[in-house]
Parts: structure tokens; sequence; C-alpha cells
């Protein structure tokens, strides 16, 4: 029985199991990216119309990236995989002999009832957690410094707009 047990233990597809975390992540990290590259690209598509302090009644058209909006950005720093298996294995036995004779006159006779019953009970339950923990991240340093210098260059722009003509 024993080495059924370890047996089953060795059973678990651990390193099955890494590899598909692993992939998975990756898998997700990528998507994760490209989401927050889509997002920046909305941001700096999308402009939303000011009055001119100088004119109120002209607009100028700012760009949602150019006023400090930033696209969110994560990554998975930590993953776990938890496996938790219980064996239970019991074994019982039961026997029981009862044996009668009749003596008397004329042939012996004798009866003997014997029964055995062996109950062997295995049962395996098993649970597994996959715990993953994503974080904030700054954006990528070249996409950081451009947002920065267009937040400048609009911040310019403003300051130009509120020198007297």
């Amino acid at each position: 029985m024993g080495n059924s047990v370890g047996q089953e233990l060795l059973n678990v597809p651990f390193a099955e199991m890494v590899t598909k975390l692993g992939l998975g992540i990756a898998s997700a990290q990528t998507e994760l990216d490209t989401n927050s590259a889509k997002v920046a690209k909305f941001m700096a598509d999308t402009k939303i119309p000011l009055p001119s302090i100088k004119d109120p009644t002209k607009t100028i058209e700012f760009p949602l990236i150019s006023m400090g909006f930033f696209p969110g950005f994560y990554q998975f720093t930590e993953s776990i995989i938890e496996v938790k298996m219980a064996i239970t294995m019991a074994t019982s036995t039961e026997k029981s002999v009862s044996a009668s004779a009749k003596a008397g006159w004329g042939p012996f006779s004798a009866s003997v009832n014997a029964s055995y019953s062996s109950k062997y009970d295995y049962k395996v339950e098993g649970s597994s957690l996959l715990r993953v923990r994503l974080a904030p991240v700054p954006p990528p340093a070249i996409l950081q410094e451009y947002m920065e210098a267009l937040v400048q260059k609009m911040s310019d722009e403003i300051s130009k707009e509120k020198e007297p003509a």
C-alpha cells in the first residue's frame, strides 16, 4: 500500500502545472501590455476642446495624454501554485468460524461454516490553488519621457495663451 500512496503523489503533474502557469502568465502579460498600448493610443487620439484663454470664442484641442492621463501598465509580481492531496486508506478484516459436530451411533458428521471478508477502502481528495499578484508599474521609459515632453509642450502653449497680446 505504501508504494501506491507514493505513486499517487508522483502522479501529480507538477511540472506540467508549472509550465502551464508560466505560459499562462506570459500570455496574460502580453494581453495586458497590448491593452495598455491601445489605451495610450486612445488617449493620444482623443482630444478635448477647451476655450482659448486669450480668446474664449476660440477653442484649443488637447489630447488626453497631453493633459496627464497616463495609461495603466501592470506586471505579474508573484505566482503561487499550491497542491493539496489527502490520501486515506483503510483495511478491515472480519473472520468468523463456527463448527458443529454430531456424534452418536452411526457415521460421524461435522459441518464447518467459515466466512472471511476483507474490506479495502481507498479515498483520494485533492485540491489546488493558483494565486497570482498583479502590481501597477510605470510605463516604459521612452513612453514616459514622450508623455512628459508632450505635457510640457502643452503647458508652454497654455502659458503663451496667458501672455497679453
